[in-house]
C-alpha cells in the first residue's frame, strides 16, 4: 500500500504558511487520518521568507501598525473552510511580553517584541519572529498523518504529464522531488531588465555612471552612490522609502527633536515620480464606532453580472464606477454616522438617493454638494490620486516649500480622527480588493491606485522625510518624472511637469521601485520554464490562474489538475499575504480555496491508490 500522497509548496514565506494553515483546518473534513507527505522548498527560512527574513537591517519597519496585521482568519473571511482564531502581532507580543507565549530568538528582537504597542510599527525582522511562531503553531496543528519537510533551496522547474506525477528540481538537490500537486507560493520575484533599463545600463556603463535598476531596496547593494553627490531616484513609494532610511541612518545619520544630524555619509537624493509626492501616509489612529456595511454597491452580484457580459472588462469603464462607488459608500457613511454635525441631510435620505445615482454624474455630485457644505469632507479620488496635476512652481526652491506643506497637510489629516471617513475609504478600498480577483489581469492602474491611498508609510517615516528635506539630503522634483541620457555630458538628466523648463543632472540613477512581476522579465528558472511548458501569461506578463482555486491555466483556458500558484505574479493577487483583522483577507479566501481543492483531489487520489495496492 503507498505510503501516502505527496504535496509540493513552493515558496515557504507568510503566503506558504498559510496554504499549510488551511490544508491543517481543512484536513479532518476532507482528509481524514490518510497520511499526506508536504515538501516545503525555499532558500530562505520558513515563516519569514525572503522578505520578513530576520536577516535584515533593524531599520526597515512595516508599513502597518501592529495592531493591523493577522495572519489568522477571522468571521469576516468568505471561506468554505473553518475559522481558525489566533492572535494579531500585538496580542501575540503581549502574550510573549507576559509569559503566555515562548519563543526562540535573538535578544535583540525579543527586546523589540516586549516593547512593541498596538500603534507600534514594528521592524520587519520583528515580523519575522511572528510569521515564524505562526508557521511552528500551523505544523502543530497539522494531523498526526501529515508531516512536513523542509528543504533549502531554490526550486528550479516543475515537468510532469496533466495526469500524472509532477517532477519539482531543487537547486543543490541530485534528485527531484516527485509530487502528485505542486503549489507555488513564491512572492515577489527578482526580474531581468526591460529593454528601456538595459540602454540606460549600456548608457552608465559607457560614462562611468552608476545605474540601479528595479529591486528590493533590502537587497540592493547601495555602496555604488558616494556621499554628498547628487543621486536621481525615480520613484516616490516605499521602495524610496526604504531607500531614504538606508542612506542616511543606515549611514550613521540621526534625528534629534525633529532636526536631522547627518553623518556627512549621505548622497542627496532629487526624487521624483509620475505622481510627484509620496504615498498617502499610514492612519495613525483606531477604528471606533460603527463600521460600513460593506460591499454595497461592488459586491458578489455586481461582479457576477459583469463576468457574465461577453468579453472581458474594461477597468477603466466596467470596473472603475464601481470602485469609485463603493468608495463614495463607505466615505459618506462614515461622514453621517460618525460626523453628522458636518452634513446637512440625514442617513437614510442620502444613502436612497445615492444608491440610485449615477457613478460620476451631475446628480451624483450635485448630491453631494448639497448633504456635505464643506469641499474638505468629500471624497475626490481624482484629487488624492493626482495632487499636483496642474500644479506649477516657478523654481525647485518654491517646489520644496510646496511639496513639505503639502505632506504636512497630509500628515495631520491622516492623524485626525476627525477625519475618519478616510478610514472608512481604506476599509472600502480592501472591501474593493476583494470583487477585483475574480477579474484576472485588470492592469496596474487599480494596484498603482491601492498602494498609494492604502499602502503608504508610516507617519514617522514621512515626519523623518520633511526633517531630510529641510537639510537638503532630499530634494523634490515634482510630477511626471522623466530621465534622459546626456550623451553630449554624460550624465543623466531629469526633467518634471511642476517646475517647466527647469532639469537635475547627476552621475548616478535609482529606480525606486519593485521589478515587473512579469513572465516575459522574470529570472524565475521556475516560472519561465512553466511558461514555455504551456502555461498562459496575460498581457502584462501575469500568470494565468483560475480565479476559483488558484490553479494554473493554460493557453487553452483549461486548469491543470496538479499545478496551483498564488501571490502577485498571478492574475489573482491580491493586497498581501497578511491582513488588518476582521477586514475579510482576500488572500485567506483563496488560500482555503487552494487548499481545500488539494486535499479533495489528494483524498481521492490516496483512495485509488488504497484500491489498487
Amino acid at each position: 500500500m503507498s505510503a501516502g500522497p505527496t504535496l509540493v509548496v513552493i515558496g515557504a514565506g507568510p503566503r506558504g504558511t498559510g496554504v499549510i494553515e488551511r490544508i491543517a483546518a481543512n484536513a479532518a473534513e476532507l482528509y481524514g487520518d490518510r497520511p499526506l507527505d508536504i515538501h516545503l522548498v525555499d532558500p530562505y527560512p520558513p515563516g519569514g521568507g525572503r522578505i520578513w527574513r530576520q536577516d535584515q537591517s533593524p531599520l526597515l519597519w512595516m508599513n502597518s501598525m501592529a495592531e493591523d496585521v493577522t495572519m489568522f482568519t477571522d468571521d469576516t473571511v468568505p471561506l468554505d473552510g473553518p475559522v481558525r482564531p489566533g492572535p494579531a502581532l500585538h496580542t501575540w507580543a503581549a502574550d510573549v511580553r507576559e509569559g503566555r507565549t515562548v519563543i526562540r530568538t535573538d535578544p535583540e528582537i525579543l527586546a523589540e517584541v516586549h516593547a512593541l504597542g498596538g500603534q507600534d510599527f514594528p521592524s520587519r525582522r520583528l515580523q519575522s519572529a511572528y510569521l515564524r511562531w505562526v508557521y511552528e503553531r500551523t505544523l502543530a496543528a497539522l494531523p498526526p498523518g501529515i508531516t512536513v519537510h523542509e528543504h533549502t533551496g531554490h526550486a528550479l522547474s516543475v515537468s510532469g504529464p496533466r495526469d500524472g506525477r509532477q517532477r519539482v528540481r531543487i537547486q543543490g538537490r541530485a534528485e527531484p522531488l516527485d509530487a502528485d500537486l505542486v503549489v507555488l507560493t513564491v512572492g515577489h520575484l527578482d526580474a531581468e531588465p526591460d529593454a528601456g533599463q538595459q540602454e540606460l545600463a549600456a548608457f552608465a556603463a559607457r560614462h562611468g555612471l552608476v545605474h540601479l535598476p528595479p529591486d528590493f531596496t533590502a537587497d540592493t547593494d547601495l555602496t555604488a552612490l558616494p556621499a554628498g553627490e547628487p543621486v536621481l531616484v525615480r520613484g516616490f513609494g516605499l521602495a524610496f522609502i526604504d531607500l531614504m532610511v538606508l542612506l542616511t541612518e543606515g549611514r550613521g545619520g540621526r534625528y534629534e527633536d525633529g532636526v536631522y544630524v547627518p553623518s556627512g555619509k549621505e548622497p542627496v537624493l532629487y526624487v521624483g515620480s509620475r505622481r510627484g509626492v509620496p504615498y498617502h501616509s499610514k492612519i495613525g489612529y483606531s477604528w471606533e464606532g460603527e463600521r460600513p456595511p460593506l460591499p454595497r454597491h461592488f459586491g458578489a452580484d455586481q461582479a457576477d453580472e459583469i463576468l457574465d457580459r461577453p468579453g472581458p472588462p474594461d477597468f477603466r469603464r466596467d470596473l472603475w464606477p464601481l470602485v469609485a462607488k463603493e468608495l463614495g459608500h463607505a466615505h459618506y457613511h462614515r461622514l453621517l454616522t460618525a460626523h453628522p454635525e458636518r452634513t446637512a441631510v440625514d442617513l437614510s435620505d442620502f444613502e436612497e438617493k445615492y444608491a440610485v445615482a449615477a457613478p460620476g454624474s451631475p446628480e451624483l455630485a450635485a448630491l453631494v454638494a448639497s448633504a456635505v457644505p464643506d469641499p474638505a469632507d468629500r471624497l475626490d479620488l481624482d484629487a488624492l490620486d493626482r495632487p499636483l496635476d496642474g500644479v506649477r512652481h516657478a523654481s525647485y526652491d518654491s517646489l520644496q516649500d510646496g511639496l513639505r506643506a503639502y505632506i504636512t497637510a497630509d500628515l495631520e489629516r491622516r492623524h485626525d480622527p476627525r477625519r475618519s471617513p478616510d478610514l472608512a475609504v481604506f476599509l472600502g478600498l480592501l472591501s474593493v480588493y476583494g470583487q477585483l480577483t475574480r477579474f484576472g489581469d485588470i492592469g496596474e492602474r487599480w494596484h498603482g491606485f491601492f498602494s498609494y491611498l492604502a499602502s503608504g508609510p508610516p507617519g514617522p517615516r514621512l515626519r523623518q522625510l520633511l526633517a531630510l528635506s529641510r537639510a537638503g539630503v532630499v530634494r523634490f522634483l515634482g510630477a511626471g518624472m522623466t530621465v534622459e541620457a546626456d550623451e553630449e555630458h554624460g550624465v543623466f538628466r531629469a526633467r518634471g511637469t511642476t517646475v517647466p523648463g527647469a532639469s537635475t543632472e547627476a552621475r548616478a540613477l535609482v529606480e525606486a521601485r519593485l521589478p515587473d512581476p512579469s513572465l516575459r522579465t522574470t529570472r524565475s528558472r521556475l516560472l519561465r520554464g512553466l511558461y514555455e511548458d504551456g502555461a498562459a501569461g496575460t498581457a502584462t506578463g501575469l500568470l494565468s490562474v483560475d480565479p476559483a482555486d488558484g490553479r494554473i491555466l493554460d493557453r487553452e483556458g483549461r486548469p491543470h489538475p496538479r499545478r496551483f500558484a498564488l501571490g502577485p505574479y498571478t492574475t489573482a493577487r491580491s493586497s498581501g499575504a497578511f491582513t488588518r483583522p476582521r477586514t475579510g483577507g482576500p488572500a485567506f479566501g483563496q488560500n482555503d480555496a487552494t487548499a481545500r481543492t488539494a486535499l479533495a483531489f489528494l483524498r481521492d487520489l490516496s483512495c485509488r491508490d488504497h484500491v489498487t495496492a
